[in-house]
């Protein structure tokens, strides 16, 4: 499935939730890089008035940043915006696979307009986030002709593909974000340790060579290391890595019941289980990031 073979709808909060994502993190970024800033000036010190006043312009600017945050909290209108985008792709599959509620009648428009409810429902219930997903408005059906026509298939094509474009595309992805998480805690890990070991190393020499000439970058090395901590703790790495791998073993289980599947009731029950599971590890995660808020 490409991105336009789903709902407009879909499309927009999809697209506000990597906006509000993209947003967040480099305000993260920024506030760190501020810190690093200040404490990097703050060696210099003594040597112009100046640099007095450059210390406490970014240290305010990192206080205006961190109050815009808070107040703010653009971390929330990525989660809420995952969230609505979630399930209505969740809905989608349900739709295109002829799945309760939305299995055969006897016109495409009763389904059509049960589905078109559904999504009205979705969206009132995250009318928090109306605002967010205004901004980016995005053209096109809410029903498309690629779902209409994945529905119309025989159970048998809608099945394999059910195994190829959500089943093994959800595997996949799980397993492949498991892996970079696992590699992103281990270099983050590495990178923030030898950091501290080079200031340990610094404070070691100073206690018997330190001349009055001489800059020490021991604070700043020190800042760095904490701001490493500090972003190793708000992507979760390892925590987001066994999530990720456990969430893969569920979907390749549910994979091997597939081929015991022969009916459209057997079919819609598999189908609402799998979405269940998709739902069930957005909803985690969706914890584990409120638990920072």
């Amino acid at each position: 499935m490409e991105l336009d073979d789903f709902p407009a709808l879909y499309r927009s909060a999809d697209g506000s939730a990597n906006d509000a994502q993209l947003t967040y993190l480099w305000l993260i970024r920024l506030q760190y890089i501020l810190l690093i800033f200040a404490a990097t000036v703050s060696v210099w010190f003594g040597s112009s008035p100046d640099l007095y006043i450059i210390y406490a312009w970014v240290l305010a600017a990192s206080m205006v940043l961190l109050l815009y945050m808070i107040v703010q909290k653009p971390e929330k209108e990525w989660y809420e915006c995952r969230a609505l985008a979630e399930s209505i792709k969740t809905s989608t599959w349900r739709y295109m696979m002829r799945a309760e509620p939305f299995d055969d009648a006897s016109k495409l428009s009763t389904v059509a307009e049960k589905f078109s409810q559904f999504l009205k429902a979705i969206l009132d219930a995250n009318s928090h986030v109306r605002g967010s997903i205004s901004r980016r408005p995005v053209v096109g059906d809410q029903i498309t002709n690629e779902m209409n026509t994945v529905r119309a298939l025989p159970l048998t094509e809608r099945i394999q593909r059910y195994t190829a474009d959500r089943i093994k595309d959800q595997r996949e992805w799980y397993v492949a974000k498991s892996r970079w998480n696992r590699r992103q805690f281990c270099l983050w890990t590495w990178i923030c340790i030898i950091v501290q070991g080079i200031a340990i190393v610094l404070a070691l020499i100073r206690i018997r060579y330190d001349p009055s000439w001489m800059i020490w970058p021991t604070e700043p090395l020190l800042v760095i290391a904490s701001s490493m901590i500090g972003w190793i703790q708000l992507k979760k790495f390892n925590e987001l890595a066994s999530a990720y791998n456990l969430t893969a073993h569920e979907i390749g289980i549910l994979q091997t019941r597939l081929s015991t599947i022969d009916s459209e009731e057997k079919f819609s029950a598999f189908v609402n289980e799998a979405e269940r599971a998709f739902s069930r590890e957005h909803t985690q995660w969706a914890a584990r990031q409120i638990e920072n808020v």
